[in-house]
């Protein structure tokens, strides 16, 4: 066998990427590199677009008159910028409500002319339209926070340096959501989220959606998948399918299977075909302690082109409601977490690179922030740090404000409902194979009792159902106070509260328990999520004093701890964030001040009393000296509260000095919400200034902390 064949042979059995491999091979003739490329197997190429572009404003909406799609070189006025990008946190931008333009040149290789290239936006704020060398090839009009994917195949000059242009547009839109301006966050416009080529065989898995069903009595999960396949050829194909299941963890493969019959592919259409369901036997199940993932991996063969390989991670969980309560895996679960404003850091604005995105999650699972709710679709990296982080996530087409239906009666106008149901549709077809994800939002605040308000939420409700059946669906309402049977919290799986006595809302805390009751009263064997509650001092006379938003959460939880109907709380918010209707700071700095973190993520002394309030363990006490200290952990009984399995103490010693002398860990045995666990351990370090003790999470991650001082 030829040096060239052993490498071939080599790179089918997945030695190398395609890519790789044909990097490699510079020597090799344009024909040869052809030919190799219809017969290797290809993952999905994802060559990023993110970096340098060029920028300019477009204040008086004159760049399509003057042609900026067309040009070849860009005229003076463009500047060098860095996708992802906003314009918004340009201190002489910050006002900048207007289209702006972007453009850049990316390299063809001559043998991508036997591929599919995509170009995909995975979001832009929020409405872009795209030309391609000149030729315009498509445009997202008024959904800015959800992904996008055009062929470009037909438009590129193989071989040749291309360009791509891109208007933007932020405009304040009365036809779109979040309409106008009535939304409480950041409209900063731009390229915000990476921009990537997708290059393929021209006949392709473009999407799956996998229902991963938990058999709880016999350990195995039921598979349900739907593919949609593609063939961007201008000849039909038949087609073979081939499954695995791999662990991602290890690597290793669970389950392989075929698809029984091939499959038609017509040319240049596109097929969603529904695999028959197959059983995942000794399935491990996702959850907040243990979030482990599995990754389904397909191979698309057919006999003129190359196999397209295509893999989406998944988890095997069940998030469900039982007599009132929420149940992860067939166990009833009281979570408890805080929300996060994205964009909020003056640096980034919403186009906030990993490492900051890491960053605020990473203080979110050090607040004990397992359970959280957003105002709008997120960033495809913050749901796959959820998912690899234990945290449930409630996601939202950004209905926000009674505003959005100012002016309409029995009826939504019909520019705003379809916009609503393009949002969810697209939202929940990117994003539905996320374990993390345990309900889908409608929408926030909208005043829940107003006719036009209530039949767009009964019909995204609808419509969500329809999509995704398995989860459950809710709206955040602030429209509970009177009347609460009248609000369209009726008809959701579970009641979602904004609550904001003692802020927003005139009161006390007995006010705060007479509602609930009222609530709870209004719609009996429902769960009730506290989906915001904290202290704002967003008015004149409610002055910022982080003693207050301590005050407040300590208050609050004891009411909420009263009453078994309260299945999770969403404590608002983990920073200060950055809005258009801000009432402090000015330029990039215009802001609510509403977190336990200021925007450039400085901790308040309130982030440590949240981080106590979210913990399940209640208490940790320490008691005797160095030679034999006795920890004793108490469990809560109420909110927050699950089973906790896989729990270790670890314990460090500190010398003179404060350096880390000694460490130990032990294992902590399952306990129960009330329960109490003891054990006592001996420090051979002499004299240590400090012991440090800990309750980790199977994760690893700490979930409270005492220490032990002479």
């Amino acid at each position: 066998m030829s040096d060239k064949s052993s490498r071939r042979q080599w790179l089918r059995s997945g030695g190398l990427s395609a890519a790789g491999f044909l990097g490699a091979q510079q020597a090799e003739s344009q024909p040869a590199r052809d030919a190799l490329q219809d017969t290797i197997p290809h993952d999905t190429q994802r060559i990023t677009l993110c970096g340098e572009w060029l920028f300019r404003l477009d204040a008086d909406n004159q760049g399509q008159a003057q042609a900026f799609s067309e040009t070849n070189q860009p005229s003076p006025g463009w500047r060098s910028v860095t996708v992802p990008h906003t314009w918004q946190v340009e201190p002489e931008n910050t006002e900048h409500y207007a289209p702006a333009w972007y453009t850049r040149t990316f390299d063809v290789p001559a043998y991508w002319r036997n591929s599919c290239v995509r170009l995909e936006f995975e979001a832009v704020f929020h409405s872009a339209w795209v030309w391609v060398n000149g030729n315009e090839i498509g445009s997202h009009v008024g959904k800015g926070y959800t992904a996008f994917t055009f062929d470009i195949s037909s438009f590129i000059r193989y071989g040749q340096t291309n360009r791509i242009t891109v208007r933007v547009d932020n405009a304040f839109n009365d036809a779109m959501l979040p309409r106008g301006r009535s939304s409480d966050w950041a409209h900063d416009g731009g390229l915000y989220r990476p921009v990537a080529l997708l290059v393929t065989p021209k006949a392709y898995v473009e999407h799956v959606a996998i229902d991963a069903v938990p058999d709880l009595a016999a350990g195995s999960a039921n598979l349900n998948v739907a593919v949609t396949l593609c063939n961007t050829d201008s000849q039909s194909v038949t087609a073979s399918l081939l499954c695995r299941v791999v662990e991602e963890r290890t690597g290793q493969a669970v389950l392989e299977w075929t698809q029984p019959n091939p499959v038609a592919l017509p040319a240049m259409e596109a097929v969603t075909l529904k695999i028959p369901p197959v059983t995942l036997s000794g399935a491990k199940l996702w959850h907040i302690d243990h979030p482990f993932l599995y990754r389904l991996e397909m191979e698309l063969r057919t006999a003129s082109h190359a196999p397209h390989r295509f893999a989406e991670t998944f988890g095997v969980r069940s998030f469900e409601i039982r007599d009132g309560a929420f149940y992860l895996n067939g166990e009833r679960i009281r979570p408890m977490g805080v929300e996060r404003m994205a964009g909020s850091n003056p640096c980034y604005g919403m186009a906030e690179p990993e490492a900051w995105l890491h960053h605020d999650h990473q203080d979110m699972v050090e607040l004990n922030g397992i359970f959280t709710r957003v105002h709008w679709p997120q960033d495809r990296r913050t749901l796959d740090f959820c998912d690899r982080h234990g945290i449930l996530i409630q996601t939202e087409v950004p209905t926000w404000g009674p505003k959005t239906f100012a002016g309409m009666t029995g009826e939504p106008t019909p520019e705003i409902l379809n916009n609503g149901l393009e949002q969810l549709r697209e939202m929940i077809a990117r994003d539905r194979n996320h374990p993390s994800i345990y309900a889908w939002g409608m929408c926030n605040e909208i005043g829940g009792q107003h006719p036009a308000a209530y039949r767009f939420a009964e019909r995204l409700y609808q419509e969500a159902a329809t999509l995704d059946p398995r989860r459950l669906r809710t709206y955040a309402s602030h429209s509970l106070k009177e009347t609460p049977g009248n609000d369209v919290s009726r008809l959701m799986d579970f009641v979602s509260w904004n609550e904001y006595y003692e802020s927003w809302t005139p009161g006390t805390p007995d006010d705060l328990r007479r509602n609930l009751q009222e609530i709870i009263a209004a719609f009996p064997g429902k769960p009730i999520v506290v989906s915001e509650y904290g202290y704002c001092a967003c008015t004149a006379d409610r002055p910022e004093g982080d003693a207050r938003r301590i005050q407040v959460l300590h208050e609050h939880n004891s009411v909420f701890r009263d009453f078994p109907e309260v299945a999770g709380l969403i404590f608002f918010c983990y920073n200060d964030y950055r809005t258009q209707v801000g009432d402090r700071g000015l330029g990039a700095l215009k802001q609510r001040v509403h977190g336990v973190v200021d925007v450039i993520g400085g901790r308040k002394p309130s982030f440590a009393a949240l981080r106590a309030e979210s913990s399940p363990v209640e208490q940790l006490t320490l008691k005797g000296t160095p030679a034999r200290l006795r920890a004793t952990i108490r469990t809560r009984a109420t909110l927050p509260a699950w089973k906790l399995d896989g729990y270790r103490l670890q314990w460090t010693a500190y010398g003179y000095g404060d350096f880390p002398a000694e460490q130990s860990t032990v294992d902590i045995p399952s306990l129960s919400p009330g329960a109490v666990f003891e054990t006592s351990f001996k420090c051979e370090t002499r004299e240590p200034v400090r012991i440090v003790v800990e309750v980790l999470r199977p994760t690893g991650d700490s979930t409270y902390t005492a220490e032990w001082r002479p």
